[in-house]
C-alpha cells in the first residue's frame, strides 16, 4: 500500500470511497460499506488531491457492522446522506470539525463528550434507538430538523445532558417517542423545537436550568404527550408557544392524574423577553409559573387551559415586566392562581371564560400588586368567585360588562383590604352571590343600580366619590344588602362622601337611616330611647321637629293655665301670674322665672304640669344628645 493508496483487500467500490475522498467528492454508486474502512479513512486520512479538501461525503451507502470513532480526532467533515447503518454509531469522546447525517437510518447513535468545531446536523434520519448527546459541544448550530426517534422502552430518544451549542439548536419537525433531556444545557443563540411532536405515553421534555441565550420556540404546530419541565431556566429572548399542544401526566384522565407534573412546569425561571402563548395554545394540564420572573410580557390571547379539577394556571409570585394579557377568547378550565405576583403594566382578562372546579375559584389574584389596570370587564365570563384580597392596583380595577356567575348565597367577588385608584362594579347582570368589598380604598366607586347584588358587604370600604350621584334615599337601598346586618361604617362614609360633595341633606338623611337601623340591634330600654330621640329631634338632625313639639306644648300648656290658673302658696306676696311664663317654667328645666314655685295647680291640673314638665326633660335632653353626636360629627 502506497501513502495515496488504499489499504491492501480493499474491495472495488471502497476504493472509489477512497479515491471520493481524497478529491472531496460525493461518492454515490457505492452500495455498501464497511464500518471498518470508514474508520481507517477517517482515522488514517490519506493525503488530499493537491489543490482539493479531504472530506468523507457518502451518499446511499449501506454501512455495515459498528462505526466506532469513540476518541477519535477527525480533521475533515463527515457527511452522510440517506446511508443505512447496520449497527448504532459511536462518536464519543471524539473531536471533529463537521460531522453531517441527512436522510439517514440508525438503529440509534452516541456522540457523548464529542466535540465538533463546526456544524452538527442529524437531519431527517430515523432512528430506532437513542439519541445520545451527553455533554457534547457543538462550535455553530445543532441541527435536528424532521428527524425520528424512536426509544425503547425505559430509555430516552434523546438524551443532551449538558450539552453545550455556540449558536443556534434546531429541532423543527422533530419526531420522538421518548423523553427529551436537556438538563443543564447551554445554547447561546436560539433552541427551536418548531412543529416537533413529543409522543407515546413516556414522551416528556425535560429540560431544567437549560440556558438559551436567545428565544426558545415551542410552536407552530409543536405538540408533546407529556411535560414540559423547565425549572431554573435561563431564556434571554422570548418563549414561544403559539399554536402548540401540551398534556401533562395531571392532564384529566391522565395515568397520573390528579397528582402528576404539570404540562408546562416553568418554576423559578427567568425570561429576558416575552412569553408569547395566545393564538392556539391548548393545554391539557397545569401550567406553573411560580417565581417566575418575565422581563416582557405574558400573553395568553385565545389559549386555552384544561385542568378542570384542579388549578389550570398557578403563578404564585411571578414577576412580570409588561402586561399579563389574558384577553380575546382565553379560555381556563380550572383556577387561575395569581397570588403576591408582580406586574409592571396591565392584567387584562377582556373576553376571557373563566371556569373554577366545584367550590374552587375561577380566578384566584390575592396579594397582587398591578402597576396599571386590572380589567376583568367587556366581556368576562367568571364561572365560580374571584378572589381579589389585599391586592394593590395602580390605576383601575374594572368589572364592567362582566358576568359572575355563582349560585345565590356564595361568594361571587372576594375584594378585601384592597386599593385601587378606580373601582368600576357595573356588571352585565346582578350578581346572584356575594360581592365583598370590605376595608377597601378606593378614589372613585363607579356602579350601576341595575348590577348591584342581591347580597353586598361594604364595611370597611372607603372612597373619595361615588358615581353616579345618586340620592342619598336610593344609596340607602345599596347599603341595606349586607347578609350580616347592620353595620355603621358604610353609612359614615357615604354621608361623609356626602359632605364633601356639598350635600349636607343627603348626609342627613343616611346619618338618620343608620341611627334607625342601629335601634334594632339595641335591647329593649335603649330601644324605647332612641325611639323618642327620633320621634322628638330625628337623632339631633330634625332640629326643628323639637321647636314645633316646645310650640305646641307651650301653647296648649298657656290656653290650660289661662281657663285653670293655679293658686299662689308660700308665705309673702307672689308675682303677677303669667300663663305663658308659668308653661316655659314647666317646660324649661334649666331655666327659673320664678313661675313654679310660687303656683300650684291643684286636682287635674296637676296631671297637665307633670305632663308639660317631663315632655321638657325629654325635649332637653334629646335635643342635647342629638347636638352633641352632630358636633362630634361635624
Amino acid at each position: 500500500m502506497s501513502d495515496d493508496g488504499p489499504p491492501d483487500g480493499w474491495e472495488a467500490h471502497e476504493r472509489r470511497l477512497w479515491e471520493a475522498y481524497r478529491h472531496g467528492e460525493w461518492c454515490e454508486d457505492v452500495p455498501e460499506v464497511r464500518a471498518e474502512a470508514l474508520r481507517w479513512l477517517l482515522v488514517a486520512a490519506p493525503r488530499p488531491v493537491r489543490g482539493r479538501l479531504a472530506r468523507l461525503r457518502l451518499r446511499g451507502a449501506r454501512i455495515t457492522g459498528t462505526l466506532d470513532l469513540a476518541e477519535a480526532a477527525v480533521q475533515g467533515a463527515i457527511r452522510l446522506d440517506s446511508c443505512h447503518f447496520d449497527e448504532a454509531p459511536c462518536f464519543d469522546g471524539g473531536q471533529f470539525g463537521v460531522l453531517q447525517l441527512k436522510d439517514c437510518a440508525l438503529p440509534g447513535l452516541s456522540a457523548a463528550g464529542a466535540r465538533v468545531g463546526q456544524e452538527c446536523e442529524i437531519v431527517g434520519c430515523t432512528l430506532d434507538g437513542t439519541l445520545n448527546l451527553r455533554s457534547l459541544t457543538v462550535g455553530t448550530h445543532l441541527l435536528l430538523d424532521r428527524s425520528t426517534v424512536r426509544a425503547p422502552d425505559g430509555t430516552a430518544a434523546v438524551d443532551a445532558q449538558s450539552l453545550a451549542v455556540e449558536e443556534h439548536l434546531s429541532a423543527t419537525g422533530l419526531v420522538c417517542t421518548g423523553p427529551i433531556r436537556l438538563m443543564s444545557s447551554r445554547v447561546q443563540d436560539t433552541l427551536g423545537f418548531r412543529g416537533a411532536r413529543l409522543q407515546g405515553d413516556r414522551a416528556c421534555l425535560q429540560a431544567p436550568e437549560l440556558t438559551v441565550g436567545g428565544g426558545l420556540y415551542l410552536d407552530r404546530g409543536f405538540s408533546s404527550d407529556g411535560g414540559i419541565n423547565l425549572y431554573g431556566a435561563s431564556i434571554g429572548g422570548s418563549l414561544h408557544l403559539e399554536d402548540a399542544t401540551l398534556t401533562g401526566p395531571d392532564a384529566p384522565g391522565g395515568p397520573d392524574a390528579p397528582g402528576g407534573d404539570p404540562a408546562l412546569q416553568l418554576l423559578c425561571a427567568s425570561v429576558g423577553g416575552d412569553i408569547q402563548a395566545g393564538s392556539g395554545l391548548t393545554v391539557r394540564g397545569s401550567v406553573d409559573m411560580r417565581d417566575t420572573s418575565v422581563r416582557g410580557s405574558v400573553v395568553l390571547r385565545r389559549a386555552r387551559l384544561h385542568h378542570p379539577d384542579g388549578t389550570a394556571l398557578r403563578a404564585h409570585r411571578l414577576h412580570v415586566g409588561g402586561d399579563l394579557d389574558c384577553r380575546s377568547g382565553f379560555v381556563s378550565q380550572g383556577t387561575v392562581d395569581l397570588c403576591d405576583a408582580r406586574v409592571g403594566g396591565s392584567v387584562l382578562f377582556e373576553g376571557a371564560e373563566l371556569t373554577g372546579s366545584a367550590g374552587a375559584a375561577a380566578l384566584r389574584a390575592n396579594g397582587i400588586e398591578v402597576g396599571a389596570e386590572f380589567n376583568c370587564c367587556e366581556g368576562l365570563t367568571a364561572h365560580g368567585r374571584i378572589s381579589l384580597s389585599s391586592i394593590t392596583v395602580r390605576a383601575k380595577l374594572c368589572f364592567e360588562n362582566a358576568l359572575l356567575d355563582v349560585p345565590a348565597g356564595e361568594r361571587a367577588l372576594i375584594c378585601r383590604r384592597s386599593a385601587a385608584a378606580d373601582l368600576s362594579l357595573k356588571p352585565r347582570e346582578a350578581p346572584r352571590g356575594i360581592v365583598d368589598l370590605s376595608h377597601t380604598r378606593v378614589g372613585v366607586l363607579r356602579d350601576d343600580p341595575a348590577g348591584w347584588p342581591g347580597a353586598l358587604v361594604l364595611e370597611g370600604l372607603a372612597y373619595d366619590s361615588a358615581q353616579p350621584a345618586l340620592s342619598g334615599r336610593q344609596r340607602l337601598t345599596w347599603l341595606d344588602r349586607d347578609p350580616a346586618g347592620f353595620a355603621p361604617q358604610p353609612y359614615e362614609q357615604l354621608a361623609a362622601n356626602y359632605r364633601r360633595h356639598g350635600r349636607d341633606a343627603d348626609a342627613r338623611l343616611v346619618l338618620l337611616a343608620k341611627q334607625r337601623r342601629r335601634r334594632a340591634t339595641l335591647a329593649w330600654p335603649a330601644r324605647i330611647w332612641s325611639l323618642l330621640q327620633d320621634l322628638t329631634v330625628g337623632y339631633g338632625y330634625r332640629p326643628l321637629r323639637a321647636v314645633l313639639l316646645l310650640a305646641v306644648c307651650f301653647t296648649v300648656g298657656t290656653a290650660l293655665f289661662s281657663a285653670w290658673p293655679p293658686l299662689p302658696y308660700g308665705d309673702g306676696t307672689p308675682p303677677d301670674f303669667q300663663p305663658a311664663v308659668y308653661t316655659l317654667d314647666l317646660l324649661l328645666p334649666v331655666v327659673d322665672f320664678g313661675q313654679e314655685r310660687s303656683y300650684s295647680s291643684h286636682g287635674a291640673m296637676q296631671w297637665a304640669v307633670v305632663a308639660l314638665v317631663s315632655v321638657g326633660w325629654v325635649l332637653v335632653t334629646t335635643v342635647v344628645a342629638g347636638a352633641n353626636r352632630v358636633l362630634r360629627r361635624s
